[in-house]
């Protein structure tokens, strides 16, 4: 088993002033740290759910420069749909990026997204997200900002549980939140 290291979340949330939803996982994987932006593991579901959920095509990098372009894409489609896309940790102690081994964990701070948008649903993409929100989160947060809060399941590969269609019809929840 790999040794856990203790990792600052170095990507800034997504999110503007007219974000509706707020997506939530725990912590970057390495493979997202290293390219600089959310689920970018190229096994990671979450871009070909949500792309489908939306009824869009969002391209998968090759390269640096498409990795670059794919980031933008990705911001763009992120904002255009009213959604924001950040984690619930700002720090943790973690083994490689698995979730079960998250240790000595310190939440973001939430209260300049969600004062300054029209955030009113939460989504959790996985079951450790939603505890560690409901462990550090949920009593500064939910009544205050009045939020509605819903987890999905990952879409990690290691869900292995969960198919590509069976993850785009529940994540569908998330497209029509945006419409209301």
């Amino acid at each position: 088993m790999p040794d856990s290291t203790l990792i600052t979340h170095p990507l800034a949330p997504v999110w503007n002033e007219e974000s509706k939803v707020l997506l939530l996982g725990t912590m970057p994987s390495p493979k997202s740290r290293q390219l600089g932006f959310f689920y970018m593991h190229p096994q990671n579901r979450f871009w070909r759910v949500l792309s489908q959920v939306f009824s869009e095509n969002l391209a998968l990098p090759n390269n640096a420069a498409d990795t670059q372009a794919a980031i933008r894409e990705r911001r763009d489609f992120l904002l255009r749909h009213k959604l924001a896309l950040w984690d619930v940790l700002a720090s943790c102690q973690i083994e490689g990026a698995s979730d079960s081994s998250i240790r000595r964990e310190i939440p973001n701070d939430f209260s300049k997204i969600l004062s300054e948008s029209k955030i009113s649903r939460v989504f959790f993409t996985g079951q450790k997200a939603a505890s560690l929100w409901k462990k550090h989160c949920a009593a500064l947060y939910e009544e205050r900002f009045h939020l509605q809060v819903h987890t999905l399941p990952s879409t990690s590969p290691a869900n292995a549980r969960f198919t590509i269609d069976d993850l785009i019809e529940e994540y569908q929840i998330v497209h029509e939140s945006t419409l209301s």
